[in-house]
């Protein structure tokens, strides 16, 4: 099925977008089991929770090698004592424990503050048992070496040409709820990424002829000789994502006062570039009237005119940038569908990907009164609110994230009625704002929207 056809008739610039998100589709399956249940298994409470990063790393001249130290402050919110945490190294992913000659993207040593196991997971889990048992609503801390080398790829965690993208490089808690530890295995193909919002504080030494987009707002300080030292601040973030090369810059502030900073290569399409600057300004002042004020301040755009498609982290954005533009309407709107208002990205990844599209076609005007036409489900069992486990054994339809998803959503519109769907959509955001959410909370939301039995509308629709 070709995904041009599903909003039409529509200027081609805007249907480029559904293609460019739609590369993003290529990689990996699954390769080990989730989460798994330990003996401080709490109730609902997720945790570890009010974590704080502090983060120190030098490069070398090209950005491809980084080496420092990492401290991670945390704090127990599960009603039982936590005596372990687990590193999500995601980094990892593609080449999982590296070769002989050639280690993992992603090495941590020298643990303090904890004991640490063998990697696992395909060497992106790393468990560290805590020296003591962690009491309810107890803070502590562990603080180990990190060494980062970027692969020779063009993704999110890899590069293209001088250009360094830093996506998924920095190590993470993983999260601890109801269902256990998860340690849900990694995906190209889409998202593996579960976390709780944290503080983070990163100082990047780097040389001066690279420049240094990050999550959250940044500042430069002289480093050594030849040498700069970026300083990227985030609060209340689920990741720090950065970019470093020789990218020609440039600075906006939208009239609702968010600060759009843009970094592209000097082979990305002028044209491209201002659609995408044009586009991002919009975007984010819309979303912010429709969903609630974004937050942070700033958001950096990274485009290239290699990279497939587009990838969302907090306050970051990677961009695939042709003359017609790119995907950041769609990866803006990320912003608050995962990033705001988060969700488990392996079991749920409609609750991101399905939302942004959605906002990504209200944005563009799209038509949506025939999108199912195209729309094709391959056997009665398969649901739009399937796991990142199936859609990496049936990565034929994975598209239906994107095509589905949105249809859905555009239905429940014209169920609800325009109005009401804004008010949902307003009031969901806003009781899982920096929280998580699930499909069974958008169903409860939705439910309250109206005095219609949607019962039968979720199982039409495969919202299951």
């Amino acid at each position: 099925m070709s995904p041009l056809a599903l909003w039409s008739p529509v200027p081609v610039r805007r249907l480029f977008v559904v293609l460019l998100v739609l590369l993003t589709a290529a990689g990996a399956g699954v390769r080990e089991a989730g989460a798994t249940a330990g003996p401080e298994v709490s109730r609902a409470a997720a945790t570890p929770d009010r974590a704080r990063y502090d983060v120190a790393l030098r490069s070398d001249a090209d950005g491809s090698h980084w080496t420092g130290r990492q401290r991670v402050s945390f704090r127990n919110a599960s009603d039982r004592p936590l005596r372990e945490v687990y590193l999500r190294l995601w980094g990892n992913g593609e080449d999982t424990c590296g070769t002989p000659g050639a280690p993992a993207p992603v090495v941590v040593s020298r643990v303090a503050g904890g004991t640490p196991g063998l990697p696992a997971v395909e060497c992106t889990a790393l468990r560290i048992a805590l020296p003591k048992p962690l009491a309810r609503g107890a803070r502590t801390a562990v603080a180990f070496d990190v060494s980062i080398t970027v692969p020779e790829r063009n993704a999110r965690f890899g590069r293209e040409g001088a250009h360094r993208f830093l996506g998924n490089a920095l190590p993470v808690l993983a999260v601890h709820d109801a269902k256990g530890w998860h340690l849900d295995p990694y995906v190209a193909l889409g998202e593996s990424f579960y976390a709780l919002t944290s503080d983070f504080r990163v100082r990047l030494d780097h040389p001066s002829a690279l420049k240094v987009p990050t999550t959250g707002h940044t500042r430069t300080l002289p480093g050594g000789p030849g040498r700069t030292v970026t300083l990227g601040v985030a609060d209340r973030v689920r990741d720090f994502a950065w970019a470093a090369g020789p990218f020609r810059t440039a600075a906006q502030t939208t009239p609702g006062g968010v600060r759009v900073k843009s970094y592209w290569a000097a082979d990305t399409p002028a044209a491209g570039v201002r659609l995408t600057r044009a586009d991002a300004v919009a975007a984010i002042d819309r979303f912010g009237r429709e969903f609630g004020r974004y937050p942070y301040g700033e958001v950096d755009l990274v485009m290239t005119p290699g990279f497939g498609g587009g990838m969302e982290y907090p306050g970051l954005v990677l961009l695939g940038t042709t003359e017609e533009g790119g995907a950041v309407v769609h990866e803006l709107a990320h912003q608050w569908w995962y990033g705001i208002v988060g969700n488990d990205e392996y079991t749920s990844p409609w609750l991101d990907e399905s939302f942004a599209q959605y906002a990504n076609a209200r944005f563009y005007g799209w038509e949506t009164g025939d999108c199912w036409s195209d729309v094709y489900w391959p056997d009665d069992s398969a649901a739009l609110t399937a796991s990142m486990a199936y859609w990496s054994q049936h990565r034929g339809t994975y598209h239906l994230v994107y095509t589905a998803g949105p249809c859905a959503l555009a239905d429940l519109e014209r169920v609800l009625g325009a109005d009401t769907m804004a008010r949902l959509l307003e009031r969901y955001a806003r009781d899982h704002w920096y929280g998580v959410s699930t499909t069974a909370d958008f169903k409860k939301a939705a439910q309250s929207m109206t005095d219609e039995d949607l019962r039968p509308f979720w199982e039409t629709h495969r919202i299951r």
